[in-house]
This record gives structure tokens, sequence and C-alpha cells, in this order.
């Protein structure tokens, strides 16, 4: 064991160095979601996000946004824990037959004008799990979908182009 530890410790580390960050262009992103959003709603975006049953995969993604790398807070993007504060709700996961009615209240619970982004191809048609005892199907079986953003799980940047189209097809139909 002492041998194993010595030469991981003298040898380095076996995975690849990560891409260099691109951090304009984050930044010009981000702030076209803010603007879009002041535009929308007059104020910050609040995103209320619900795990319908998912893997946590698309989770880490949308958690990642908080981190100090993307930090959606300073452009005016943030998480709420009430839907009652929310304008949209980020859905993942294929919706379970426990995880149903919750799902619907929450809507329900949501002032309008709302919106509903389903992340992940598990919430956009049940992905793995489709067609499983447990599971009721896409969320789009039980709530209004308004934007799908595909991917296992979508990358932060792919969260946060959805968004900027969600916000600019909201604001194109006025």
């Amino acid at each position: 064991m002492r041998k194993t530890l010595l030469e991981s410790l003298t040898h380095g580390s076996l995975t690849e160095p990560a891409p260099a960050p691109d951090g304009s262009a984050l930044a010009e992103l981000a702030a076209k979601v803010d603007r879009a959003a002041q535009a929308r709603l007059g104020r910050s975006l609040a995103i209320r996000e619900v795990d319908a049953g998912s893997c946590n995969g698309c989770e880490l993604e949308i958690h990642a946004l908080s981190n100090a790398f993307y930090d959606i807070e300073r452009f005016g993007l943030r998480f709420v824990a009430s839907p009652r504060h929310a304008d949209v709700l980020l859905v993942t996961g294929p919706v379970t037959k426990n995880m149903r009615q919750a799902l619907e209240r929450t809507y329900t619970a949501t002032p309008d004008p709302k919106w509903v982004v389903a992340v992940g191809g598990c919430a956009i048609d049940g992905g793995i799990f489709r067609g499983s005892y447990a599971c009721v199907g896409g969320v789009s079986e039980i709530v209004p979908v308004d934007l799908h953003i595909k991917g296992c799980p979508p990358s932060p940047t792919d969260l946060l182009k959805g968004l900027l189209a969600l916000l600019e097809h909201v604001s194109g139909k006025r």
C-alpha cells in the first residue's frame, strides 16, 4: 500500500488537464441573459429547480451555475427556494409516480407569467427510464413545457443558452 501511495505522489495525475476557460464568452452570454430578463421582467430572473426523479446528473450541472466559475448571480440570475418566488421552473428527470403530484403543486404555486424548462433527455421524454413501472413519462405529460434543453446532462453553458433562448422567444411574442 505504501509503495502505491508513493508512486502516485511521485508520478502525478494521469488525467488530462482541464481546457482553458473562455471567461469572456461566458460573461457575454450571461450578460445577454440578464439584459433579456431585465427587458422582459424589469428585474432579475428567479429560477426554481425541481428534481422529478432524475439520476442527479443534470442537478450537478445546474448547481455548477452557482460555482465560482459561472457565478450566475452576478448577472442577475438567482435560484429561489419557493415556487411562489419563481419565474422559471427547471425540471430534471423523468416524472416518477411519487413526484407527479409534487410537480403539479409546484407548477400551480408558481405565479404567472411562468415558464417551464425540461432539462436533459429524461425530462424530455423519460430517457432511459421511459416505460418503467415507476415513471409517468416526460415533464410535458404533466405540465406544459416552454423549452427543452437536450443533453445527458447538458453543460452549464447549454443551460445558459437555453435560458437566453427562452427569454428571447418570450420577448419576441410581446
